[in-house]
């Protein structure tokens, strides 16, 4: 860090730690080894059963602001506790209007933490909860904010505009994950999004060592929450024509969530047993493993009825620098990572004949798959290093310290 930016920056996030969300652990992991201090502040405990070893790695100490049983006394207890250590909170409070009684608490809590810890930054991943209860951190305890904007906060049907409105315009900058995000801010949002910059998330690519996909048995891998967007009763689908078309393989799909009896329903409907398996959740090691070995990764993400929608997910990030080739959908970022044919294969969301199809083309064809991976492996290098990306969320920091006219200059 340069000696004008931040020494001390606090992280607000809904839960912490948590199984699905990787890149949080290694950004901060990343700040760390750079020399930024970092403290977690998380809205919510864990709920997850299984987490992270990279956990272990990370040195920042979590808060646990109270989330159960908060009544109006204890509002008013902590307003009046930050009041004695923040001039001109009571004059804040109208920024707090039509907010959750809960998130103003949380907030009054954290800016306290602020003053006393010399935290002279908040982060927020996530504009939903988190972001809410940054900005009216960071207007009580008069430290600058900035938040990561990833795809459920910024495409659900549950979102308030008016409510994201204000988040982007309360902001010293603001980041998300692609050029596909950054672009649908601009133009639902017009100039309130100009802080708007793209910053990829990172992988820590020491953890994830590249290997030949040229000799694999024919399996194919995906692993995510078994929800809607993820696409994988497409994937099943897309196995019963595989299997219809004698072709040789496995599938094996990693993770839990409320989709998992109607998807072993649909692998029973199609008589898929024993080639296609739901594994449940795994250890990240396991994981890890799990997509190295692979033929083929499978990504078959879709925009969910409820608009939600994937970003960027990381488990391609994954894939792409373990040297595991990778088939997804022309969703959101995911092109702009795969760069079609290049570092991966893209086919429209929802169409298993398609997905099948490409499947068919990795499963078969050992030098497509080298191709592919040693590309993607490039591509990750590049643009998806942690270290690097890492930088360039602190180089936002350090801006957001400075006039607003020079937070451009962080993300290039």
């Amino acid at each position: 860090m340069r000696r004008n930016g931040p020494h001390r920056v606090g992280y607000v996030v809904k839960r912490y730690p948590r199984y699905s969300e990787t890149f949080i652990v290694a950004e901060i992991s990343a700040h760390e080894a750079a020399g930024l201090e970092v403290e977690i502040f998380s809205l919510f405990p864990p709920n997850d059963t299984h987490f992270q070893d990279a956990i272990a790695r990370v040195r920042a100490p979590v808060h646990y602001p109270p989330s159960q049983g908060v009544k109006a006394v204890d509002l008013w207890a902590a307003l009046e506790d930050a009041a004695a250590t923040l001039p001109g909170i009571w004059g804040e409070l109208e920024a707090a209007r039509g907010e959750d009684a809960l998130a103003v608490y949380q907030a009054a809590v954290i800016a306290c933490e602020v003053q006393r810890r010399a935290i002279e930054h908040l982060h927020a991943h996530f504009a939903s909860v988190a972001a809410t209860v940054t900005r009216l951190a960071s207007r009580f305890a008069k430290v600058p904010y900035t938040f990561t904007a990833h795809a459920k906060d910024i495409f659900h049907e549950s979102v308030r505009s008016e409510d994201l409105q204000r988040k982007l315009g309360d902001a010293a900058a603001v980041i998300t994950v692609s050029d596909y995000n950054r672009d649908y801010l601009a133009r639902t949002y017009g100039s309130t999004a100009a802080r708007v910059h793209r910053v990829y998330n990172g992988l820590d690519l020491e953890q994830f060592r590249f290997e030949s996909p040229a000799e694999r048995p024919p399996r194919i891998a995906a692993v995510g929450r078994l929800v809607e967007k993820k696409g994988f009763m497409d994937l099943v689908e897309a196995c019963a024509i595989l299997r219809d078309q004698r072709l040789a393989f496995r599938c094996e799909i990693v993770g839990t969530g409320p989709l998992e009896l109607p998807l072993q329903a649909a692998v029973q409907r199609h008589g898929l047993q024993g080639r296609v398996q739901l594994l449940g959740p795994r250890p990240r090691s396991d994981v890890i493993e799990h997509i190295r070995s692979a033929a083929v990764l499978a990504a078959p993400c879709v925009v969910g009825a409820d608009g939600d929608r994937d970003g960027l997910p990381t488990v391609l990030l994954e894939a792409m620098a373990l040297g595991t080739p990778c088939v997804s959908t022309e969703v959101t970022g995911i092109p702009e990572l795969l760069r079609p044919s290049e570092a991966g294969l893209t086919v429209p969301e929802h169409d298993p004949p398609a997905l099948a199809a490409a499947l068919q083309r990795l499963l078969a064809d050992a030098a497509l798959r080298v191709r592919l991976a040693r590309h993607a492996r490039r591509r990750v290098e590049a643009e998806f290093d942690i270290r690097r990306t890492a930088a360039r969320v602190r180089g936002i920091f350090q801006q957001a310290r400075s006039a607003p006219a020079l937070l451009a200059q962080a993300a290039r």
